[in-house]
């Protein structure tokens, strides 16, 4: 299977991800370090280290590793500054950036804790940038301007290999996807073609361009010397509290109505109906 297959690092968002999925795949380059963020939405209080690759941005407790979030830059939809209330530095600047993963919003704020640095911000919201600007690097594009005085444009580090005439476009919608499909006679210039076109794929998915160029002044250390091997712990951990992870980040906006109230025989008291998969204990737990 080809790397590119199973892409997943800019468009999802992943809680608690194992120390395998938090290394970077080929063509993911680490741009930039900060140690001393806190995500102060989900943790806050905990010191933690955030990294910034070309694909996705990273945050991990330097106390417990496996507390970890990956946010592909795919799913964000805005990313602003604003005051939040940090256990460790008070009321402060903080980066909140709102994203949308399969239907569902979360939202996440990030404080420096070291004072007066804008480190946090630019490093963020420039990557994010050079990431909006190089999609034609990363997705499928129709009737895009790609020819002008009848030259193929080409992007930075793109590469004409060989030209073919007389290719019939066969490609068509189905189920609501889109199949490309293409005539080459003969067929033997048709199998060349193929065998020309594996070839190069493959060595493209060895070490993939996503297109993202900016680096920063002070070359950042390797993100396998930057993050810390989980360890495994003598602690059974119960599959179903899963969903607890990412409670604290969903965004408001994700609810587009009140739910029904209920009453609840462990608080006493009339509350909203939780959502499937959600129980008060576990809300607590996050809380705490």
């Amino acid at each position: 299977m080809s790397v590119l297959d199973v892409l997943w690092e800019d468009r999802d968002v992943r809680f608690d991800v194992s120390s395998q999925q938090m290394k970077t795949r080929p063509g993911e380059v680490l741009i930039d370090c900060l140690d001393s963020i806190e995500d102060t939405k989900g943790n806050n209080g905990d010191r933690g280290r955030l990294l910034v690759t070309n694909l996705r941005i990273i945050w991990h407790s330097l106390a417990l590793p496996r507390v970890n979030l990956s946010i592909g830059y795919n799913c964000i939809l805005n990313i602003t500054t604003r005051t939040a209330n940090s256990k460790l530095r008070g009321q402060t600047e903080a980066l909140f950036i709102l994203t949308k993963c399969n239907s569902t919003r979360f939202e996440f704020i990030f404080t420096n804790l070291v004072p007066g640095s804008p480190r946090l911000f630019t490093s963020v919201i420039a990557v994010h940038r050079a990431y909006e600007t190089s999609k034609m690097y990363r997705d499928f594009k129709l009737r895009s301007a790609l020819i002008q005085n009848k030259q193929l444009r080409l992007l930075p580090q793109e590469h004409v290999y060989d030209k073919i005439n007389g290719v019939w476009n066969l490609s068509s919608d189905q189920s609501g996807g889109y199949v490309l499909g293409f005539k080459i006679d003969p067929v033997e210039k048709l199998q060349e073609s193929v065998k020309e076109i594996n070839s190069l794929h493959k060595v493209y998915s060895a070490s993939p361009i996503f297109g993202v160029d900016y680096e920063m002044e002070e070359k950042p250390q390797p993100l396998e010397a930057l993050t810390v091997e989980q360890i495994q712990d003598d602690v059974e951990i119960d599959a179903d509290d899963h969903t607890d992870a990412f409670v604290a980040y969903f965004a408001d906006g994700n609810k587009q109505q009140d739910r029904e109230p209920v009453f609840s025989e462990e608080l006493g008291l009339a509350i909203e109906k939780l959502k499937d998969g959600f129980t008060l204990q576990g809300l607590w737990e996050v809380m705490s």
